[in-house]
C-alpha cells in the first residue's frame, strides 16, 4: 500500500475508533448509566496531596472580585457566577471548570480565599453536579478537577458546615466513580494518563477497599509504561508533556510516601527517567525547546520541578526513543529533532519539524523553532506546525509533513499529522571536543523523490556549529532538474537577538550583552526575511529569519557555519 493511501487507512481508522467511543462516553453520561455513580460517601479526606503548581495569590484576589484569568483570557462576571455566563473559548472553560486556580486561594492563606473558594465549589456542584453533559464532564477535564479538589480540599473545607462537607465528598465520588468508567473508552493519550493519575490520587487520599487502591495502581503503572519511553520523554513527543505529568507524578509519589504505601515500580522508574529528560529539553537560559506543541516557559514552573532531582548532573546528549539529538559544549547547547512523528492517535500537536534545530548560547536563544502560541487563535496553529516555522529546510515551499485539517473531522480527532517520514536515521558523530550527529529523513521522497540529510558538529569549545544540509534521490543519486527541487533551509531568529551585517557582508546574530554569531556559507547567499515567533510569553512576537534558498539539481550539498565572535568592529548595519 502507497505511504499516503496507508496514512488515510489510519486516519479513518482513527476516526471510527473515536465514534465508537464518543458513541459509548453518551451512553455512559446517560441516564441508564448515571445510577453507576452514586453510592456510599466517604466520611473525610485523609490526606490533601502537594501540588507543585506556581500559585499567585494575587489571583486569588483578581478571583474574589469576579476576574478570571484563564487559559490566556480575562473573563470578567460582573457579580454572576462564572458557572452560569456564556464564555465562547473552549480553553478558558476548560480550566475554569478544571479547578487548578484553587492553588491560588490556598497561597493566598486567608479566610476570605477560603470561603470564595468554598462559594465558587458550591456553585459549580449546583450547576454541573447532577447534570454529566458539555465541558465540565469531560474526562480530561474531570481529572484535572478531581486532582485538584484533592490537592485542595484543606483550603476548600476550612470552616465549612457539615452539610456542604457531605455534598463536596459526595460529588467528588460521583465524579471518582465517572472517570473510573469513562477511562476505560479514553483514548491511549494525556488525558488518559491524567485520569489514571487523578485516580490513584483518589484511592489514596479517601478511605476505600485495599483492592481499589491496588486497580488504581496496576492501571497507572499500565499507563506509565504505554506512554513515557525509555529514555524519559512523552509518546507525543511533546516536551511540555514531560513537565507536565512531572508536576503531577511527583505529588503522587509524596503522597504514597505519606500513607505508607508501596508505590508501583512504574511510577518510580517514570520518574527517574523523566527528571533528565526534563533537563535534556532545557536550554541554559532555563526555558524548553520549542518542538511539536511546545509553546513558552515559565522557567520557575521547571526549576520547581528540578528541585526534585537528586541527581543534578549534565543532561543527556542522545535521547532515541523520543527523537531528539543534544550538542553541549561549556554554555553553548543545540536541541534538534531527529525523530519520526508520533502515534496517531497523540500526534494531535506534533509538528513537521523534523532535522529542525535550535541554538543557545548563554542564557540567550539564538537559532530557534516558532513554537506556538498556547493560547492563541487556533487559526493560527497551522502555521506553527508548518515546516517553514522550524529551522530546518522545506522543499518546494510544502511541509514535511502533511495534517488533516477537516473541518467535519476535526470535533472527533483535531487535526493530527496524518503524513510525514516514515523513516529518520540518525547517527552520532562525537569526538574529542565536539558534538555531533547525522541523520536524515524521507518525508520528501513520495512526493519530490529527495531525501534531506542533515549533519550538525558542535566544536572548538562550542565557538563553532557546523552544518551540511544534502538533497539526494532515495537511491543515492543527484537529483534531477524537473524543476520540484527548490530547497529552503530557514534560521529563525529569536526576536530578543540583533541581526547586524559585518564589514565583510557576513551575518552577526547579537544579543544585548554582546554574544554574538557569526553566520557564513560560501555556496548560498543568505537573504532575511520577516518571520513570527509564537512562543513569546506575552503572545506572539515579530521576529527575522534568514535563508537559504537553491536548487538541489545544481547544489546537492550545502555546508554553513555559525561562529561566535567579538563584536567589536562587526555592527555596521543593522
Amino acid at each position: 500500500m502507497a505511504p499516503a493511501a496507508a496514512d488515510m487507512t489510519r486516519l479513518w481508522a482513527l476516526v471510527a475508533r473515536a465514534f465508537w467511543r464518543n458513541a459509548r462516553r453518551h451512553l455512559r453520561a446517560g441516564p441508564a448509566y448515571r445510577w453507576r455513580y452514586s453510592g456510599r460517601t466517604p466520611e473525610r479526606v485523609l490526606i490533601a496531596p502537594p501540588d507543585l503548581r506556581l500559585a499567585d495569590p494575587q489571583i486569588a484576589m483578581e478571583i474574589y472580585y469576579g476576574r478570571f484569568p484563564l487559559s490566556g483570557r480575562l473573563v470578567e462576571t460582573g457579580g454572576e457566577s462564572p458557572f452560569k455566563i456564556e464564555v465562547h473559548h473552549r480553553g478558558w472553560q476548560r480550566s475554569l471548570h478544571g479547578f487548578r486556580w484553587l492553588r491560588h486561594m490556598r497561597a493566598a492563606s486567608t479566610d476570605l480565599a477560603s470561603a470564595n473558594a468554598r462559594v465558587l465549589v458550591k456553585d459549580w456542584i449546583a450547576a454541573h453536579g447532577s447534570h454529566i453533559s458539555g465541558v465540565a464532564w469531560e474526562p480530561g477535564v474531570t481529572a484535572k478537577r478531581i486532582i485538584a479538589w484533592l490537592q485542595h480540599s484543606s483550603v476548600v473545607l476550612q470552616g465549612a458546615e457539615l452539610a456542604f462537607y457531605r455534598a463536596y465528598l459526595k460529588s467528588l465520588a460521583m465524579q471518582i466513580r465517572y472517570l473510573r468508567s469513562m477511562a476505560r473508552e479514553m483514548p491511549g493519550g494525556k488525558d488518559l494518563l491524567r485520569a489514571r493519575i487523578a485516580l490513584a490520587f483518589a484511592a489514596l487520599s479517601l478511605p476505600v477497599p485495599a483492592s481499589a487502591l491496588r486497580n488504581a495502581s496496576r492501571n497507572l503503572a499500565d499507563e506509565l509504561d504505554r506512554q513515557i519511553l525509555p529514555d524519559g520523554g512523552h509518546i507525543s513527543r511533546n516536551p511540555l508533556m514531560v513537565l507536565e505529568f512531572l508536576a503531577d507524578l511527583l505529588p503522587l509519589r509524596q503522597t504514597y510516601a505519606n500513607q505508607a504505601e508501596q508505590p508501583p515500580a512504574a511510577l518510580m522508574g517514570a520518574i527517574d527517567r523523566m527528571l533528565p529528560a526534563l533537563r535534556f529539553f532545557q536550554h541554559q537560559g532555563g526555558s524548553l525547546a520549542c518542538f511539536n506543541g511546545m509553546g513558552a516557559t515559565v522557567q520557575d514552573r521547571i526549576a520547581a520541578i528540578l528541585r526534585h532531582d537528586d541527581t543534578a548532573g549534565a543532561p543527556l546528549l542522545h535521547a532515541p526513543h523520543s527523537g531528539y539529538e543534544r550538542l553541549s559544549i561549556g554554555d553553548v547547547t543545540v536541541i534538534a529533532d531527529t525523530g519520526a512523528p508520533p502515534p496517531l492517535d497523540v500526534a494531535g500537536a506534533a509538528h513537521a519539524g523534523c532535522l529542525s534545530f535550535e541554538l543557545s548560547s548563554g542564557r540567550h536563544h539564538f537559532i530557534v523553532n516558532a513554537g506556538v502560541d498556547t493560547y492563541g487563535d487556533p487559526e493560527f496553529r497551522p502555521l506553527a506546525r508548518a515546516t517553514a516555522a522550524h529551522s530546518t529546510a522545506t522543499l518546494n515551499d510544502t511541509s514535511s509533513a502533511r495534517f488533516s485539517h477537516s473541518s467535519r473531522l476535526s470535533s472527533l480527532v483535531g487535526s493530527p499529522l496524518v503524513g510525514g517520514p516514515q523513516h529518520v536515521d540518525c547517527e552520532r558523530r562525537d569526538g574529542p571536543d565536539r558534538h555531533g550527529f547525522l541523520a536524515r529523513h524521507d518525508g520528501y521522497a513520495q512526493r519530490f523523490g529527495l531525501v534531506h540529510e542533515r549533519e550538525l558538529i558542535l566544536m572548538s569549545g562550542g565557538g563553532t556549529l557546523v552544518g551540511r544540509d544534502s538533497f539526494l534521490r532515495s537511491d543515492g543519486s543527484p537529483p534531477r532538474d524537473d524543476g520540484q527541487d527548490l530547497v529552503t533551509i530557514r534560521f529563525h531568529i529569536h526576536p530578543d537577538i540583533n541581526l547586524f551585517t559585518d564589514s565583510g557582508g557576513h551575518f552577526v546574530l547579537a544579543s544585548d550583552n554582546g554574544d554574538a554569531w557569526m553566520f557564513s556559507c560560501t555556496d548560498v547567499a543568505p537573504q532575511v526575511e520577516e518571520s513570527i515567533y509564537f512562543a513569546g510569553i506575552a503572545g506572539p512576537r515579530i521576529s527575522r529569519q534568514f535563508l537559504l534558498s537553491f536548487h538541489a539539481s545544481a547544489l546537492p550539498e550545502v555546508r554553513w557555519r555559525l561562529k561566535r565572535v567579538r563584536l567589536a568592529g562587526a555592527a555596521l548595519h543593522r
